[in-house]
């Protein structure tokens, strides 16, 4: 798409165009803007080769019959305005913005400029003391961190500990046991010796049996 702008006058229209009247909202060539010059002297006009409709439009009042360079700002409406819209001089073009609070657009620049680097100071303070707390929070939960580590090692310690003492009450308790039921109940010697008793009071019955199916009298009185 061709965006080019040509001369709007008859016999011109095949010229590029190189200016811009505002007042006018026409496109001129060099030979058709020194007449237009001539003629219209108070008229606003712009080289077109560096900029293009947007940036014209942008520097000039959109309100009818207008057409002059806005420089002013309504506070009010929050928008620019021209010496057409803040004249006291109301009529159903001009004073659009006579009873509102209107400063300059160098007035406003400045202090929206003056606001914009506030807020970029803020954002900065703002934005190093979230990383200094940032910061602190990993410092403490590193430190939360060792501190359970340390809790648990040190839990751990205290049930070793108690398991060992466990289990060395346990070893004395067995022992104990062992020496309260050597000490108290027969032992594997009177087992042992109770053994053989069976066996000596078989033979004693033997020998007292052959005394008696003998009857000899002095085996008798001998008997012990």
């Amino acid at each position: 798409m061709d965006l080019k702008k040509y001369c709007t006058f008859q016999g011109h229209e095949k010229v590029p165009a190189k200016i811009f009247c505002i007042f006018c909202k026409i496109y001129m060539c060099t030979k058709c803007e020194s007449f237009h010059s001539k003629l219209l002297q108070n008229h606003k006009v712009f080289n077109i080769e560096n900029l293009n409709n947007d940036d014209i439009s942008q520097n000039f009042c959109q309100q009818e019959k207008h057409n002059i360079e806005l420089q002013y700002y309504c506070k009010n409406h929050n928008q620019l305005c021209c010496a057409k819209c803040i004249t006291k001089i109301k009529n159903k073009e001009n004073g659009i913005h006579k009873d509102c609070d209107v400063c300059t657009i160098e007035e406003i620049r400045d202090e929206k400029m003056k606001n914009l680097n506030k807020n970029i100071n803020n954002l900065e303070i703002l934005s190093k003391n979230l990383d200094e707390s940032i910061n602190k929070l990993k410092n403490i939960f590193e430190k939360i961190n060792e501190n359970k580590e340390d809790i648990k090692t040190k839990v751990q310690k205290i049930f070793t500990k108690i398991r060992n003492e466990l289990n060395n009450r346990e070893d004395l308790l067995l022992n104990e046991i062992d020496d309260i039921f050597n000490k108290n109940f027969f032992g594997e010697e009177i087992i042992k010796q109770g053994e053989k008793l069976p066996n000596k009071v078989k033979k004693s019955l033997e020998k007292c049996k052959l005394i008696s199916n003998n009857d000899e009298e002095n085996k008798i009185i001998n008997y012990k």
